[in-house]
């Protein structure tokens, strides 16, 4: 096999790739013990007729496309391994010549990885977050904890008022037209929440139990469904049921009761040492971020556009997944959105582009750094997948992980262990 390289473009090659005549008869054969039963000819068993009787009563032709794939898959890769290529994509093949004892050559154009020129990734002054935790946090996070506590009782008599919750049943029309989407039964509504669009609460305001109120609301222009988007609407709601909430005091016997502290100031310092702990981590989190973006940044990278529709595509098989779990499928999610694939794919290439930057560079900066994955990193990243699955102290689970899952856990290790170095070499 020999295989010529001509680059065509920045991240496009042409491989012109010969395959000896004698490897091209041997792919022939294979091709008839590939179809040889399916061959009929008179005066010969079904399997058995000899590949020369084939060709004259078939013609060659009918054995040149395997073979023509047998001759491909076997040199391809040894032409692209000999000529250092990385391929992104399935090549486009062109076949010149493919006759019996003739050599079999053929050209593959194929986008290859692009060039990454790092630029300054050390020495970076990238400004860090902070995020103090105050007494109004601590606070917030104790009223959030008297609302999770809180009694919950229909109002005997009485009208709605801001803050209680009105059970209602509505039903939505535009033109005097239901529409869909826009009816709910025994709905659980907090009065100024903000839950409902515009309007809709305040004028369930001073309504009684068994009043039916006409309420009358324009969707925001930018709503999401394009059969509603700044259209006005008027909804007949029920009021069937009033509801206020009865907030414990916040004392001592309500941490004891809400929590594992006697006292309502080791609550509060319990609260404080959690958001503290949170706070650094997201600290930690956003300033790797900006470091990231910053060494992305200085880099020059020509990224192939195919590149990025393999990233688009990936996030959108992951958008699905997640709709799955919520019981809807993409069509569904078109639908609520006022969107469609196209309009999506839009909307996530700049983040597909950027990700593929980044990864881009954290690869270049792995080889220029030649950071490595130890066996003793392998099995403790193992153990962090495992202990995902509640497995962690599962030998067996692993084990397995480390056979089956090798490459993927060397390189998060890799990763992990770039972007340690990035914070730490950067101000």
């Amino acid at each position: 096999m020999k295989a010529k390289m001509e680059k065509i473009e920045k991240n496009l090659v042409k491989l012109e790739i010969t395959v000896e005549a004698e490897k091209f008869d041997e792919a022939i054969k294979k091709a008839y013990k590939k179809n040889v039963k399916s061959f009929n000819v008179p005066g010969f068993r079904k399997g058995k007729v000899p590949i020369n009787i084939v060709k004259k009563y078939y013609g060659i032709g009918v054995l040149l496309e395997d073979a023509i794939n047998f001759a491909i898959d076997s040199s391809y890769g040894k032409a692209l391994e000999e000529n250092d290529i990385k391929p992104v994509d399935y090549p486009n093949i062109d076949i010149i010549t493919a006759e019996e004892g003739k050599d079999f050559v053929y050209t593959a154009e194929v986008t290859v990885y692009p060039e990454v020129q790092l630029g300054e990734y050390k020495g970076l002054k990238v400004e860090r977050p902070t995020y103090p935790v105050t007494d109004e946090d601590v606070e917030n996070r104790l009223k959030e904890m008297q609302e999770k506590n809180a009694r919950i009782e229909s109002k005997e008599d009485g009208e709605i008022a801001k803050g209680d919750i009105a059970v209602i049943d509505f039903k939505g029309f535009i033109d005097d037209v239901a529409f869909e989407g826009g009816e709910g039964k025994d709905y659980s509504l907090e009065i100024g929440s903000g839950t409902f669009i515009d309007n809709f609460e305040d004028q369930l305001v001073g309504a009684k139990v068994g009043d039916k109120v006409d309420v009358n609301v324009t969707f925001p222009e930018n709503y999401g469904r394009e059969d509603l988007n700044n259209k006005k609407a008027r909804f007949e709601v029920l009021v069937k049921d009033i509801k206020v909430k009865e907030l414990p005091a916040l004392d001592d016997e309500f941490a004891s009761e809400a929590s594992e502290f006697e006292t309502l100031a080791e609550l509060k310092e319990d609260i404080k040492a959690k958001l503290e702990k949170n706070n650094k981590a997201r600290e930690e989190r956003e300033f790797e971020d900006a470091v990231l973006k910053a060494v992305v940044e200085n880099a020059t990278i020509d990224v192939p556009e195919v590149m990025v529709e393999k990233e688009i595509d990936s996030m959108l098989k992951d958008l699905e997944q997640r709709l799955k779990y919520q019981g809807l499928s993409l069509e569904q999610y078109y639908q609520f959105t006022g969107s469609d694939e196209a309009k999506t794919r839009d909307f996530m290439r700049e983040n597909a582009l950027n990700k593929v930057k980044t990864d881009l560079v954290l690869q270049e900066i792995i080889d220029v750094e030649n950071i490595e994955a130890t066996e003793e990193d392998i099995k403790e990243r193992a153990k962090e997948v495992a202990e995902m699955y509640s497995a962690a102290s599962d030998e067996k689970m692993i084990d397995l992980l480390i056979k089956n899952q090798r490459s993927a856990l060397e390189y998060d290790v890799k990763i992990q262990k770039t972007l340690n170095f990035l914070v730490e070499n950067n101000q």
